[in-house]
């Protein structure tokens, strides 16, 4: 007996040396990524504010961030409560005030926020800010962003703090689903399609981040591709958000789905409503000729069944 103690004191030590070094791999893998550096810093100065308030609009920036209990779609002091199967989160402020809000943020904190979900402390953003999305962005667009959002009138007040559930509280994982997930790389245009088709895809894919509200998600919440814009159950896990490919839209033309994004006036003479009658609110904002660039994008999705709860 005598001569197992020593083996099973090596076995031990080597179990742990494993733990620790598989514990360091994870925690680097984890660990924050910036999209810019302070390098980049003088690029995302001197934006054009009325590109920016056109960004915004196509980002839906206002439909959560916007201060409950008024109407003012550009006080952005947040405090509106999105549900979750994980738990509340609370939107915060993004308003120009320099203590409750981001008017102390460098441009390069605000553009990391907005492309990698990284706060000015260097912690993971939860994935409900949709920055999956507007990863995808390109780099003008989100210096005009910043500019337009800097001319916007500061809020005070700081909404309450998110409402998460252990492990859901624990930040840091976000950064190991971050590196299955999140895809950095701008969208290109790509040349074998029209102008309308590349611009709508632009604005789908990236600022517009439909494909989050409009797909089914894995056990890991992330979308699955086979289900992009097939459906999905609502967010906030009440109601089913509808299928936008030609598989339940088919039969609806480009000026049909254009109406939608203006009125909200579907070919059936309904209206929409919850969180898409927000989302027509920003789109009627955009110029005519993004609207028919979206329905024409969203017209040649691939069709696919709708996505069932």
């Amino acid at each position: 007996m005598r001569r197992r103690w020593p083996a099973l004191a090596g076995l031990t030590v080597l179990v742990a040396l494993l733990a620790g070094v598989a514990a360091g791999a994870l925690w680097r893998l984890s660990a924050p990524r910036p999209a810019m550096t302070e390098a980049d810093a003088a690029s995302l100065e001197g934006g054009n504010a009325v590109n920016g308030r056109r960004v915004f609009n196509a980002a839906q920036c206002a439909s959560c961030h916007a201060s409950t209990g008024q109407t003012d779609r550009l006080r952005l002091g947040g405090g509106y409560a999105l549900e979750s199967p994980f738990g509340t989160f609370r939107v915060p402020n993004i308003s120009p005030h320099p203590a409750d809000g981001i008017g102390s943020w460098s441009a390069v904190a605000l553009a990391n926020a907005i492309l990698a979900g990284i706060s000015p402390d260097g912690r993971h953003y939860y994935p409900v800010l949709p920055y999956p999305e507007y990863a995808h962005m390109r780099r003008e667009d989100v210096r005009d962003l910043i500019a337009y959002l800097r001319t916007l009138p500061p809020v005070e007040g700081r909404p309450a703090g998110n409402e998460l559930s252990f492990p859901f509280s624990i930040r840091r994982a976000v950064g190991l689903w971050k590196a299955l997930f999140l895809d950095g790389r701008p969208i290109a245009d790509d040349p074998t399609r029209s102008v309308d088709w590349n611009r709508g895809h632009y604005l789908v894919e990236a600022m517009g981040h439909c494909a989050e509200c409009h797909s089914g998600r894995n056990l890991l919440y992330a979308v699955k591709a086979n289900q992009r814009f097939a459906g999905g159950v609502d967010p906030s896990g009440t109601g089913f958000v509808p299928n936008i490919t030609p598989g339940r839209i088919g039969r609806w033309s480009v000026g049909e789905i254009a109406e939608v994004l203006s009125s909200g006036r579907t070919p059936e003479l309904r209206f929409v409503g919850s969180t898409m009658a927000d989302v027509v609110a920003n789109m009627r904002e955009l110029p005519v000729e993004d609207r028919q660039a979206i329905a024409t994008f969203v017209k040649e999705l691939p069709a696919r069944p709708t996505t069932r709860p």
